[in-house]
């Protein structure tokens, strides 16, 4: 599928968004035409929010150019004032369902971060009453839960996809779902005194052996 919105950031504040780069491409018209279409209009583009931009260089060479951000009532406006050519009317379609699709996964994110919260403090109430527990124990099982859900450090994750006040803003409604999973199962496992070592082979899924020693002596877990 081709790119044809993006987000500002990959907060949960976040903006889908396209620009004339990409009308021309899928239009057949001259990035130049797109462009002074935008100024040329930018009256009525205002009325439906601020007319935004960045400057970039062009495949990162010569000097930045304005390339500007287009919301969507902003981008399906500005179409309205091309041609109505069979292509355009592909194009519109094509972005106004990728608009939806990328607003569909932003409340999407938004609803999970909202449910997961109250999880958030058991889980944090838990790891206080652990067994195990230390002054490092609960973001320590925070990057871990992160990781599992990810596949990623929370310091890669913010490099990645930017920073953000908590990690888990910048999880995919996809991400998010498999961090609540997680999440429970952590909370059962702590509730039982498992101890982190245990609790990070169950959730990543290496090897774990008990041996059994005797009746004199305690039962060994290894965990390869």
């Amino acid at each position: 599928m081709l790119d044809l919105v993006f987000y500002t950031d990959n907060t949960l504040k976040a903006e889908p968004y396209t620009t004339p780069e990409v009308i021309a491409a899928n239009t057949g018209n001259s990035l130049k035409s797109v462009n002074q279409l935008v100024r040329y209009k930018k009256k009525h583009l205002e009325r439906f929010g601020i007319l935004t931009f960045e400057m970039a260089k062009l495949n990162g060479r010569g000097r930045p150019r304005k390339i500007y951000h287009l919301n969507e009532q902003q981008a399906t406006l500005l179409i309205t004032f091309l041609d109505n050519t069979p292509q355009v009317e592909l194009f519109k379609v094509a972005l106004v369902k990728q608009f939806y699709e990328m607003r569909d996964e932003l409340t999407k994110r938004n609803i999970n971060r909202a449910i997961e919260k109250p999880v958030k403090k058991t889980l944090m109430e838990s790891v206080k009453n652990w067994k195990y527990t230390s002054k490092h124990a609960y973001s320590n099982i925070n990057r871990l839960l992160i990781k599992g859900a990810t596949g990623l450090s929370i310091k890669a994750l913010k490099k990645e996809r930017g920073d953000a006040k908590a990690a888990l803003d910048l999880l995919t409604s996809q991400e998010q779902e498999k961090y609540k999973r997680l999440e429970q199962k952590v909370i059962a496992y702590i509730e039982a005194n498992f101890d982190y070592q245990l609790i990070k082979a169950l959730l990543t899924g290496k090897e774990i052996k008990f041996i059994y020693q005797g009746a004199m002596q305690d039962d060994k877990l290894t965990i390869n």
